[in-house]
């Protein structure tokens, strides 16, 4: 069922810039190398489980889970380890590091094969070994995702394929692709959790797809396909729920105390492959686009491949980026080191002309008032970052600077310039950091 398009008149209309929507799915080689990063969900680092001169296979766990919020590493190769190495993550931070070299022979492990699900326990035992994580950017583990406090109350299942950022078109060619693994993927969750209502949220730029999951889900009535407003940023959970159910999810809450569950569909469309083929979480399917790109392209490469060999894949440069992001332009993280490798949660990588960046110097505040309402959870970005710069912990409480979301939509609308959305950003971590002491 196709259900009539919901809006909520918060947020952004950037430009879509999505020029490989159409472009289907391209398998990059083999590279030299993988180096497979301990740190590649929200949680604790894994540990390394093999060790230098060790032989390995496609599927062989090589990063060992700490703890409940966790999720194993496996290698997208076979071959030998040939290291264990420190490398340095976006945010400074140094890391440990599985590194690979690819005997080209792509041998499974022989502990492979397709999980035995016959229950709830059994179901969610497969989804922690698949190693899966949210696949739409964020990287929460996505066994314990399905696990919530009370998961009786659950009565929505929330599928997020709004992929409402600029350039990035991996969830579009998902459902593209493997429209199969994604209906199997919701089946699954749906049987297996007991969750009677099923949503599926396309931004309706993505009329193919958004046609195609409705011919696949047409004549179950638990299944909708939702029709959602092309306006950045629709992929949050919260503006996500709020769209499509109506419900609001408290400040300082989570989807789950409010009934809803939200899995991205490139994540469910993982859980549906795994339970048909025991192959865990290897590959990543990632945009490659930016007016310094030779050729964009959609591209599935091996998990712990070096961004420059996908750069390379793809023809290299044809001018000098001014910057050169993983991820999409409004939530993504600038990279210095194009030899760092792919993670679990990457979806994109964008090499960007000065055209593109539009880098402009910030003047002053001009009291508009844009940034509050385009604020898509309803904060004041500029009392915000006042405050941070003030120091002023006891405001920042008051302005509830722990509820950002730092979708970068506050800086993007202000006409003055002005960097409100690292400040809000920097202001949520220092207010929690105080407010945790």
């Amino acid at each position: 069922m196709l259900q009539k398009l919901r809006t909520m008149g918060k947020g952004a209309h950037v430009p879509h810039r999505k020029g490989t929507d159409e472009l289907a799915t391209v398998t990059m080689p083999l590279p030299p190398k993988v180096v497979m990063v301990m740190q590649q969900h929200i949680g604790a680092p894994c540990l390394p489980s093999v060790n230098k001169g060790d032989e390995v296979f496609v599927g062989t766990v090589v990063g060992k889970a700490q703890g409940f919020v966790g999720a194993d590493i496996h290698s997208s190769v076979s071959g030998k380890v040939t290291g264990i190495e420190q490398v340095m993550m976006p945010g400074g931070a140094l890391m440990d590091a599985v590194v690979i070299e690819p005997d080209g022979q792509q041998t499974i492990a022989p502990e492979i094969t397709p999980p035995a699900v016959r229950d709830r326990e059994s179901f969610l035992a497969a989804v922690r070994a698949a190693g899966l994580v949210g696949l739409g950017g964020a990287g929460f583990p996505t066994a314990v995702k399905l696990q919530p406090k009370d998961l009786d109350a659950i009565d929505t299942l929330l599928i997020n394929a709004a992929e409402c950022e600029p350039y990035i078109t991996v969830d579009n060619r998902e459902m593209l692709e493997c429209g199969d693994t994604v209906l199997s993927g919701i089946m699954a969750v749906k049987k297996y959790l007991e969750i009677q209502k099923v949503y599926i949220g396309i931004e309706r730029n993505k009329p193919a797809a958004m046609d195609l999951m409705f011919s696949l889900t047409k004549g179950d009535p638990d299944l909708e396909v939702v029709a959602l407003p092309a306006r950045y940023p629709q992929g949050a959970e919260k503006v996500l729920i709020e769209t499509v159910t109506g419900r609001e999810v408290p400040n300082t809450g989570l989807p789950a105390d409010i009934g809803v569950l939200v899995l991205n569909v490139t994540t469910v469309s993982a859980i549906g492959k795994y339970l048909a083929s025991g192959l865990p979480l290897m590959t990543k399917r990632l945009t490659v686009d930016g007016g310094a790109v030779v050729e964009p392209k959609n591209v599935e490469v091996p998990i712990g491949t070096p961004i420059e060999n996908v750069i390379e894949f793809c023809g290299g440069f044809k001018t000098q980026p001014t910057k050169v992001l993983c991820g999409g332009p409004m939530m993504g993280f600038a990279m210095t080191d194009l030899s760092f490798p792919i993670l679990k949660q990457n979806n994109a990588i964008l090499a960007l002309t000065a055209a593109e960046t539009d880098i402009s110097v910030d003047t002053p505040c001009i009291r508009c008032g844009r940034c509050i309402g385009a604020c898509p959870v309803r904060l004041s970005p500029i009392e915000i970052a006042e405050a941070y710069d003030a120091k002023n912990i006891e405001m920042l409480g008051k302005l509830h600077a722990e509820v950002c979301m730092g979708c970068g939509v506050c800086s993007y609308v202000c006409p003055a310039k002005r960097l409100l959305a690292p400040k809000t950003t920097l202001a949520r971590l220092l207010y929690l950091k105080e407010a945790n002491k």
